[in-house]
């Protein structure tokens, strides 16, 4: 038995439920993988899963045996990953998942320079602002923004955006300026943004000085994906919200008109997300210092 491939296996069973999961992120056939679990628990003496028709779960003694393998395969990914890093450059696939407006406007932009510092790095970009379940996925790291809902994952903070509130210059010539957000709900389409978990629309925020104001607007239309939402506004169908990094360029060549200047709605924190039980690896680590400075310089606080 390959006990090191062995409880690799587990710890991917364990992650994610589900033996085919699990070997198709070891790229191992189905059969081996189920092999190197009966053969780990023969040699323990344990039954470490429990294996019905439906489903896989993981044992009382499984799951006691999971943390400490899970520590043991850490140290020996760092051990591995420090030994070489004084021969050889960081290698191997890196699975990224991040949001369209950012992969197309600051990432992808600036991915020649990481393939040429790290040639032998992978990237398996995901692009899509969809929520990502990065165990049961195979994914190494995810860059999101806005408030944190999984505390299981370990997040290291890359910037904050700032928000502008604006419409085409056409939309503003044919309905003219909002005087208070309170327009927006009685007088004004808006282009909403809605949340890829539930659906519903994102209100909009606005704060001047102490006084803060939450406005939910029925929309003239809805959509789940960045890019799609700045389209919607440059073709005139309403008034939204998006980052001035997104619409600066449109503000510049007069396409794009910002209104409601003195209501500002709260930045959006931005931060790249990884399990805690995936090794902060050689690939993994030298992404997330250069997407670090990577975001810094896009405008990011």
């Amino acid at each position: 038995m390959d006990h090191i491939l062995a409880l690799r296996a587990f710890l991917r069973i364990s992650e994610t439920g589900a033996f085919g999961r699990a070997a198709d992120q070891l790229n191992l056939p189905r059969s081996t993988v189920s092999k190197l679990i009966q053969d780990l628990e023969n040699h323990l003496g344990v039954r470490l899963v429990q294996r019905t028709t439906r489903s896989v779960s993981v044992t009382p003694e499984g799951a006691s045996y999971y943390e400490r393998a899970a520590r043991l395969l850490a140290e020996l990914e760092d051990m591995d990953a420090t030994a070489s890093q004084t021969r050889a450059q960081p290698k191997g696939i890196l699975r990224v998942e991040i949001g369209s407006s950012l992969a197309n406007l600051i990432l992808i932009p600036a991915l020649r320079e990481f393939r040429t510092k790290y040639p032998e790095i992978v990237l398996h970009l995901g692009v899509s602002d969809r929520p990502v379940d990065l165990v049961n996925e195979g994914v190494d790291c995810a860059i999101r923004g806005g408030a944190l809902a999984d505390s299981s994952l370990i997040a290291k903070r890359l910037c904050q955006f700032e928000y502008v509130t604006c419409a085409s210059r056409s939309f503003i010539e044919a309905h003219g300026s909002p005087a208070h957000p309170r327009d927006l709900e009685t007088t004004y389409c808006v282009v909403s943004y809605t949340s890829s978990l539930s659906g519903r629309p994102f209100p909009l925020n606005f704060r001047r000085g102490d006084e803060t104001i939450e406005v939910s607007a029925s929309s003239g239309i809805a959509v789940n994906e960045s890019t799609a939402h700045m389209t919607s506004l440059l073709a005139g169908l309403g008034i939204g919200q998006t980052f001035r990094f997104m619409a600066q360029r449109y503000f510049d060549d007069g396409s794009l008109v910002p209104v409601l200047d003195d209501w500002k709605r709260p930045p959006h924190p931005m931060h790249v997300l990884y399990p805690p039980n995936r090794h902060l690896s050689a690939k993994l680590r030298v992404f997330v210092d250069w997407v670090t400075g990577i975001f810094a310089s896009a405008g990011g606080q």
